[in-house]
């Protein structure tokens, strides 16, 4: 990949921002892409840190605020990064917001922002990338971040697992009909990560004990994975035109499970339902992670000692000073 002109959006924090950190390294001209200029102003300080260290100048990190929502905003940011590295080589669609909690709370909205966000957002962005992925020399690359809550519904996770089941098939699909042009397309999912994402996720009904939950299973070293070395692969598996990554031994025998005998993994979904926090009267609307986390969340002294590392991974990952572009409707009781 040495070389090639890379554009991540979700860049700013996160996966994203790994995946744009790993491209540096790679010795690659990246442009990152985000809602929030603040968050992009410190990531590109971060990969051009990354690229003086690897000796690239500072040119080879740019960054552009964009809202993969509005296509026609989509549409220019490929342009605009098209015309200021000489083309585009490689695009990979990590934008996504993370919603946690029953359905029955999150509302039919919560669907919809993950919808337009994730789903639409990949579209948007497949769709006005492939025309300039199309003419690269070194034959283009498309990575479409999904999740294995796109393969295996999860409970509490049903905006995300909804959006990033219609991801899974897009992928899929864009793969067949571009190998003719000979795009690449690879479709990953990934499992659990320590990026830190369970301080920009959003809580709805009963918010503390659902970012509990969330934030202490997403920094198990046994269940998640550690987010650099996804990155790494990730990369990887676009660079060699994979069609698909599943990370995560748990996500793989999560997903293979489900597709031989997907009713009995519905089965065994209902009882860890059951599990789950109730909807709750707690909360109207959604609260941030990192609002639950200023005030008292509830949690257990292990639970903290575990979620240690996930927690260590936002500091350094851009996820601790933004601000999301959904701002979070709460009544506090």
């Amino acid at each position: 990949m040495g070389g090639a002109s890379v554009l991540v959006t979700g860049g700013s924090r996160g996966l994203g921002l790994l995946l744009a950190r790993q491209c540096v390294e790679r010795g690659c001209a990246v442009t990152i892409a985000a809602r929030d200029e603040a968050e992009l102003d410190r990531a590109v300080a971060l990969l051009r840190r990354r690229a003086r260290a690897h000796g690239a100048p500072d040119s080879s990190v740019s960054s552009r605020v964009c809202d993969v929502r509005d296509r026609t905003a989509v549409r220019e940011l490929m342009a605009r990064t098209a015309e200021e590295r000489q083309g585009l080589d490689v695009v990979l669609a990590n934008a996504g917001i993370i919603q946690v909690g029953p359905a029955e709370a999150a509302g039919t909205e919560a669907f919809r922002a993950a919808m337009e966000t994730m789903f639409f957002g990949a579209l948007h962005t497949a769709m006005e990338a492939l025309p300039h992925l199309r003419r690269s020399p070194v034959g283009g690359r498309l990575g479409l971040i999904g999740s294995v809550g796109g393969l295996l519904p999860v409970p509490h996770l049903l905006p995300y697992s909804c959006a990033k089941a219609a991801i899974a098939a897009l992928a899929d699909g864009l793969r067949a009909e571009e190998s003719e042009h000979g795009v690449g397309v690879t479709a990953i999912h990934p499992g659990l990560m320590r990026t830190g994402s369970h301080l920009q996720a959003e809580f709805a009904g009963d918010a503390g004990r659902e970012y509990a939950w969330f934030s202490t299973l997403a920094g198990l070293p046994l269940l998640s994975m550690d987010a650099r070395r996804a990155a790494e692969r990730i990369v990887d598996a676009v660079d060699r035109g994979r069609p698909r990554l599943i990370l995560t031994p748990a996500a793989r025998l999560g997903a293979t499970a489900y597709g031989l005998a997907p009713s009995l993994v519905t089965r065994a979904n209902a009882l860890v339902g059951r599990l789950m926090p109730a909807a709750g009267r707690e909360t109207a609307g959604t609260v941030q992670g990192r609002r639950v986390a200023a005030r008292d969340d509830g949690r257990a002294r292990w639970q903290a000692t575990v979620s240690a590392l996930n927690d260590r991974a936002a500091e350094q990952l851009n996820e601790t000073d933004g601000h999301e572009a959904h701002r979070p409707t709460t009544r506090r009781p």
